[in-house]
């Protein structure tokens, strides 16, 4: 019986053997999807993008513009013209976008209006999503890499992660997220962060709860008189 047995045996460990994956494939298995995932996750937008374009077929692009690009804070900058006078302002903000996704779409919202400088703004979503405050740096990094291919004078302002009042328990990502792209403008040539996290907080250190609308998240026009005047000062140096 075990002479029958021991043949058997033998046979269904090389079996085994044959087809369990190597630590390689497993590996480059997994990566496979999170890569595709990671482009249907920015691809969400292509509704937004597409309107833009749509725009873009019917009003002439403006080279030398500023471009205003990032999440729902410069979508529902709505004032840009009036807030600064003179500057042909391009608004390029779709709401609830991450920074890496304005890295995805960066060469068909930015790029093609050769731009003279870029207003960035986003990393909240992102952190409020999970990612790492190094991950926001390096993503910004990123885009600016990419647009500078593209238009090697632009010059870059990355307004700092706003502190929400609904996004309290996040203050510590933020603050370290913005002393990473911080730190990161010191050295990039033609990079500048922009400030707006210190006027936004009270002596206390918490978030001044006037500047926001009902949600918290979201700010009014207090808010964004204090990023005109940041955004603007910085505006007058270049």
């Amino acid at each position: 019986m075990s002479r029958i047995l021991l043949p058997l045996l033998l046979a269904l460990l090389c079996a085994c053997a044959s087809t369990a994956p190597t630590p390689q494939a497993a590996t480059t298995a997994a990566a496979a999807p999170a890569a595709a995932a990671a482009a249907t996750d920015s691809s969400r937008w292509e509704i937004n993008i597409q309107a833009f374009e749509r725009e873009d077929a019917v009003v002439r692009r403006r080279p030398g513009s500023i471009v205003f690009v990032g999440s729902s804070s410069i979508r529902y900058w709505q004032s840009l013209d009036t807030d600064f006078p003179g500057v042909a302002i391009i608004n390029r903000g779709f709401g609830g976008s991450r920074v890496y996704d304005s890295l995805y779409y960066a060469d068909r919202i930015v790029t093609p209006y050769q731009p003279r400088a870029v207003v960035f703004y986003a990393g909240d979503n992102d952190l409020s999503e999970g990612r790492t405050p190094t991950q926001v740096r390096d993503d910004f990094a990123a885009f600016v890499e990419r647009v500078r291919a593209a238009a090697p004078q632009a010059r870059f302002g990355f307004i700092s992660i706003k502190p929400s009042p609904s996004r309290a328990a996040l203050l510590p990502q933020v603050r370290e997220a913005n002393a990473l792209v911080r730190a990161y403008a010191q050295q990039a040539k033609g990079v500048d962060y922009l400030d707006v996290y210190t006027p936004m907080m009270q002596a206390s250190g918490a978030p001044r709860p006037e500047l926001f609308l009902e949600d918290a998240l979201h700010m009014n026009r207090g808010g964004y008189e204090i990023w005109t005047e940041v955004v603007g000062a910085w505006l007058r140096t270049i």
